[in-house]
């Protein structure tokens, strides 16, 4: 039996890995495993091939007995709320999130609005390779496909109800949104301008060729961002990937802040919202700087496998203030569990306003580390076991080895990452020291290591 799951959902390059024809089948599967007579909510965010995909898994979970709900365009997690909220018993986004330009994808959300679980991908895809499907006879498709407008606002209002809105406006804060021409453009600047924000906004028109720069938010593609974000003397920019449930915060001096250090200083803040166990659940790719910064907070970490599903999965199970990882996706459990770029944004314009400092002061509060990203091809004949078990010979050596999700080599000023991406044909490496110099030099020479 194939494997469709990667990561997070299903995803490949639109009419190549991720036809039309694959978007019928898994909607057959989908709605055989939620059973006749259910009620599934449906949306996208902006991608090219979004509505084909649609109306192919539409097809699929109609032909199953499923009643199907539009929700049209909209944010992941605003999907995932008014799963949720508004009594579905489950979810179809057609999205891929971060990946680039030529991909899309299919994700699943179970009833609490959260991706369903490995065990469930993995009964999904049973149905889908077997091909039982639970076609229903002419007389029992009695369900037209109807609207549900109540998305948007839903969310909107949901997230608002999180954090100290009077206190927030009475500081007039100036944003910068970039909306990544996808769905983030709807939602963010309603969110600002309920806070009373003074809001400007790039790349917030929907446009399914990403114009502008790829939908996932790094250091190189946010340069423009940052520097716009630097000549408006915003307080705080706000810049979202392909389906909005990330967000890479740009400060009041212009810097491009990493998911782990705004997931850090959410923690703490989030610490003292929710009455949850101290700890938060990050992935092994997040910065060292988290235990550093939460340690003094009497707040634990606890390391996972890379992939928002695991980390929201322990959270539910195992409790705790929070959830994120280094890419800018935060889960803060009183609103849901699952990646919420605007409840981020919301909940560190909170912090900004109660604390009375500015967003720089705040991030300069951190450790300081410095991060190198980089990506190896993962060609064919390539071994990634064998590419583990060297890197770990190489530099492991009198430095601690941690096998969670590829392998992770921590030292004392650094520590090396190495591991398959779960949604594209690459290693991903990531290098992390006191010194810049360090971290390039590492990094330079892992890829070496790898035959890159």
């Amino acid at each position: 039996m194939g494997k469709l799951f990667g990561t997070d959902g299903v995803r490949g390059i639109v009419n190549q890995e991720l036809t039309v024809e694959l978007a019928q089948g898994l909607g057959k599967a989908i709605g055989t495993f939620f059973g006749e007579g259910s009620n599934i909510l449906l949306g996208r965010d902006a991608r090219a091939g979004g509505d084909m995909l649609s109306r192919a898994v539409e097809s699929g979970l109609l032909s199953t007995g499923v009643r199907v709900f539009e929700g049209g365009f909209a944010p992941t997690p605003a999907l995932q709320y008014a799963v949720k909220t508004l009594g579905y018993d489950g979810g179809v986004i057609i999205t891929a999130s971060h990946n680039p330009r030529e991909h899309n994808g299919i994700k699943v959300l179970d009833r609490d609005g959260v991706e369903v679980s490995r065990e469930k991908e993995d009964k999904i895809e049973e149905i889908y390779f077997s091909g039982r499907f639970n076609v229903v006879p002419w007389n029992r498709l009695t369900y037209d496909v109807k609207r549900d407008d109540r998305v948007i606002d839903t969310y909107v209002q949901g997230v608002l109800s999180h954090v100290d809105v009077e206190k927030i406006r009475a500081r007039n804060f100036k944003v910068l949104v970039d909306g990544a021409n996808s769905v983030g453009s709807i939602s963010t600047p309603m969110v600002a301008r309920l806070l009373g924000c003074k809001i400007f906004t790039i790349n917030a028109n929907l446009d399914p060729t990403f114009p502008a720069r790829n939908p996932e938010p790094t250091m190189e593609s946010l340069k423009e961002t940052a520097g716009i974000a630097s000549s408006l003397k915003v307080d705080l920019a706000v810049a979202h990937d392909g389906d909005a449930d990330r967000a890479i915060f740009i400060d009041s001096k212009g810097r491009v802040q990493w998911g782990d250090r705004s997931g850090s200083l959410l923690s703490w803040w989030a610490s003292g919202k929710v009455n949850f166990p101290r700890r938060i659940f990050t992935a092994v790719s997040s910065s060292s700087l988290v235990q550093e910064f939460l340690s003094r907070y009497g707040i634990e970490v606890v390391w996972t496998k890379v992939g928002s599903v695991d980390i929201a999965r322990k959270l539910i199970q195992e409790k705790g203030i929070a959830g994120f990882e280094e890419n800018g996706g935060f889960i803060f459990p009183g609103h849901q569990y699952v990646r919420d770029g605007a409840m981020s944004f919301a909940l560190m314009l909170e912090m900004m306003a109660s604390e009375g400092v500015s967003s720089a002061d705040l991030f300069d509060r951190l450790p300081q580390y410095y991060l190198v990203k980089t990506k190896v091809d993962l060609k064919p004949g390539m071994d990634v076991a064998r590419i583990y078990e060297k890197v770990e010979r190489e530099l492991g050596t009198g430095n601690q080895v941690v096998k969670i999700d590829g392998v992770k080599i921590i030292g004392k000023d650094f520590w090396i990452l190495v591991r398959k991406s779960g949604t594209e044909p690459i290693i991903r490496v990531m290098v992390e020291a006191k010194e810049q110099g360090m971290a390039e030099s590492l990094a330079n020479q892992v890829k070496a290591l790898i035959g890159a």
